[in-house]
């Protein structure tokens, strides 16, 4: 029978759990709000438009008379129930699932179901999947809040690798997004190509190796099992007069591990508020930078203020992590011993992470869920901090983007709210299956399929787009983020 602070435990973590649910609702009324605004400027948006559309000259006279700037234009389409909003939904919500049970995202799948069924312009894509990841991350960290690590007694959520991690890869996000406006499409496909097909093998060796290792652990534990059978134990009596001078040693009770408990238990709070410190004041740092003139002294120092902010909380981790004060417990023994040359490599991989989520469109995870894996982290630990981590970055690239007015917010909040289904709807069956088959490699394998996925599909896309403007002699070098507007 649970006693009174067992019970006090529970309704804490549900309440906690319901103003957590409260705060989206909160969020969703504000985003319904903001959809009247985008209304009103709707009219002159598509005026302007259409007047850019008519206007544009003809691409060899583009080509020949403006060299420095691209012809870039925002495609909208109007939200309407039809067959691309079915499919699209269908396609968003399949690839949520699998994202949030690789830990990835699912940004590989979202961008070109935006681009080629819903018909959003490339960069406008790139931002909704911003929305549509961290729906899905949300829902996958709300999920794993009181679940426990599978061997070791801790949370699910490494939230000392996050913290090690989340600064550098929320710097990256606005690095990114920047990117993202000064880079042309071609570079972009070039890059994303190369490193999701890196990426995806080295997800599917680890997981042909893990699989090898759980066939192993499953042999023995099958021999074991059939010796303890068929050799027949000696009677308690014959071993107490075989060994009359021996001293008993009394066996200690061992300490049965919790499967799952209250939210409040299993949440590093200290570890969650610095890491939600670290994510605000960027925020303001962005949202400042946001209402100052664009390349102006003001917007560069407000731009470079955010180094500080997110090196300083990653060195003083690393500091910790090396004097021994603190530990990657998911990692065993091996999260005890730290050189400063693996601390530095990976607080420049989670700066590269976020940096790639902002350019592509993507959830840093496709980076940080090799990349935990390699390190060694179980996979479910490695799912569930990826996409701990990615749900700060992501969300930060939804406001930047949304500063920038880079997405309508109708569809954003509608396919926001089918990655969140999603998600639960993923990390639930991912669980019941690791538990009728045994075998954790399963994210692994999603994880590798999932980035191929997205390699195949975005690479695809971008090539065709590339040879369509070579064919119109567009103007395909960078863009001055100066000028942007």
């Amino acid at each position: 029978m649970m006693d009174r602070s067992g019970y006090k435990s529970k309704y804490c973590g549900l309440r906690l759990r319901g103003n957590i649910l409260v705060g989206l609702v909160v969020i969703a009324s504000m985003v319904i709000a903001a959809e009247s605004r985008l209304k009103q400027e709707a009219s002159t948006h598509n005026e302007a438009q259409y007047h850019n559309m008519t206007s544009i000259p003809h691409p060899a006279q583009l080509h020949h008379g403006n060299k420095n700037h691209s012809d870039y234009i925002q495609v909208w389409p109007k939200m309407k129930f039809g067959w691309k909003i079915v499919v699209g939904t269908i396609v968003g919500f399949l690839g949520a699932a699998f994202g949030s049970a690789g830990g990835v995202g699912g940004g590989g799948i979202f961008v070109p179901m935006l681009t080629l069924i819903i018909g959003f312009d490339a960069k406008s894509s790139v931002a909704i999947s911003k929305c549509m990841i961290t729906g899905a991350a949300a829902a996958t960290v709300y999920y794993n809040l009181d679940q426990r690590h599978p061997t070791i007694e801790m949370p699910v959520i490494d939230y000392e690798l996050a913290l090690l991690f989340q600064p550098m890869l929320v710097l990256g996000v606005g690095i990114g997004v920047a990117f993202n406006v000064i880079f042309p499409d071609w570079i972009i496909t070039i890059l994303l190509i190369i490193l999701f097909l890196f990426m995806s093998t080295k997800a599917l060796l680890k997981g042909i190796e893990t699989w090898k290792k759980e066939t192993l652990t499953k042999k023995e534990a099958a021999r074991c099992l059939e010796s303890n059978v068929l050799v027949p134990k000696p009677p308690p009596e014959t071993l107490s007069n075989s060994t009359p001078t021996e001293a008993k040693v009394p066996k200690v009770p061992k300490v049965p591990k919790k499967a799952k408990v209250s939210v409040l238990e299993n949440v590093y709070w200290k570890a969650l508020g610095l890491l939600f410190a670290v994510w605000l004041m960027i925020l303001a740092l962005q949202i400042a930078k946001n209402y100052s003139r664009i390349c102006s002294l003001p917007y560069w120092l407000l731009d470079f203020s955010q180094i500080p902010v997110a090196a300083s909380v990653t060195v003083y981790q690393a500091i910790c992590l090396y004097n021994g004060r603190r530990k990657i417990a998911s990692k065993g023994e091996a999260g005890t011993n730290w050189r400063v040359h693996k601390l530095i490599v990976y607080s420049i991989l989670g700066l590269v992470a976020g940096m790639v989520g902002g350019l592509l469109g993507l959830g840093g995870g496709f980076i940080l869920g090799p990349l935990f894996l390699e390190m060694g982290i179980p996979p479910q630990v490695s799912s569930a901090t990826a996409t701990f981590a990615m749900t700060f970055s992501a969300s930060l690239s939804v406001v930047e983007y949304y500063l920038l007015k880079r997405f309508p917010v109708p569809y954003a909040f509608y396919f926001f709210v089918v990655t969140t289904v999603a998600g639960f709807v993923g990390q639930h069956l991912v669980k019941k299956v690791i538990n009728m088959l045994g075998r954790a490699s399963i994210i692994i394998f999603i994880l590798s399929f999932t980035i191929l996925v997205s390699a195949i599909l975005l690479g695809g896309v971008g090539l065709a787009d590339m040879i369509k403007k070579i064919e119109r002699k567009e103007y395909m070098g960078f863009d001055n983020i100066c000028s942007y507007s």
